[in-house]
């Protein structure tokens, strides 16, 4: 057991290739396989350790993201592998697991330490962990200690330099510009590493920007590369900063 848990001496990413299993879907009329993402022969390659998925609310992004997570192992509601820290019974609406069933995956090789991180299930996370190193008799990581900024990001900086594969679920949701700049700084410490592999879904076009990243778009007809100069996030937000007065006014108007 003990050489399993050494570090595997190979760069990331080490999920290669993910695609939908026709004969592995229960129901093509029910959730999440009417998504118009997975109309079709699903397939997304990864050749770069941090690939970023952008696209608008209602598009898949984040059902992708926890069908990948649950295949991977981890809970589909957020953690790491071993961890269910979440009670499902009122937690999010989470489909993870109806499409990890169906989808195949191509390693080299398989990681299995990392993390799922899912702004909306942060808390149950965090007080599962301070839980758990009480009842381990440690003292406690106590992330819930701090602003909501802070504790995500001393999160982010204890799990996630780690060799292992790590998915973000909009991790900006709880982080101001400032602090988005500070997730930049640890994304490009992850990278450097080299065994570190992020899948991120976002609407920052601050987190969109990292240089070294695969940016893609989430659409009805699919996932394409995209620069971020084309993505409709960076273009609001490029009117926006050329006449914040005018932009609302015009925005309100409508």
């Amino acid at each position: 057991m003990a050489r399993r848990n050494r570090p595997i001496n190979m760069p990331a990413p080490y999920l290669r290739r993910v695609w939908l299993d026709p004969t592995r879907i229960p129901n093509r009329e029910a959730y999440p396989f009417v998504l118009p993402l997975l109309r079709d022969e699903f397939e997304l390659s990864f050749d770069k350790a941090i690939t970023i998925i952008v696209g608008e609310n209602g598009t898949g992004k984040s059902t992708l993201l926890e069908g990948i997570a649950v295949m991977a192992g981890y809970d589909d509601a957020g953690g790491g592998k071993g961890y269910r820290p979440v009670d499902h019974g009122r937690a999010l609406e989470i489909m993870g697991g109806s499409l990890a069933s169906a989808l195949r995956a191509s390693w080299l090789p398989r990681i299995t330490n990392g993390w799922f991180f899912r702004a909306e299930s942060f808390f149950s996370v965090a007080r599962y962990l301070d839980e758990a190193a009480r009842d381990a008799g440690g003292p406690p990581p106590d992330f819930l200690s701090h602003s909501h900024g802070e504790g995500f990001l001393r999160f982010f900086e204890e799990r996630c330099q780690r060799q292992g594969i790590f998915i973000f679920d909009e991790p900006e949701s709880a982080l101001s510009p400032s602090r988005q700049i500070e997730f930049l700084k640890l994304l490009h410490r992850m990278n450097g590493t080299g065994h570190c592999q992020v899948i991120m879904a976002t609407h920052s076009p601050v987190l969109m920007a990292y240089p070294d990243a695969t940016l893609l778009r989430l659409t009805k007809y699919g996932l394409d590369p995209v620069s971020l100069k084309d993505t409709d996030h960076f273009k609001v937000m490029r009117e926006f900063c050329d006449d914040p007065k005018g932009f609302v006014e015009a925005v309100i108007e409508e």
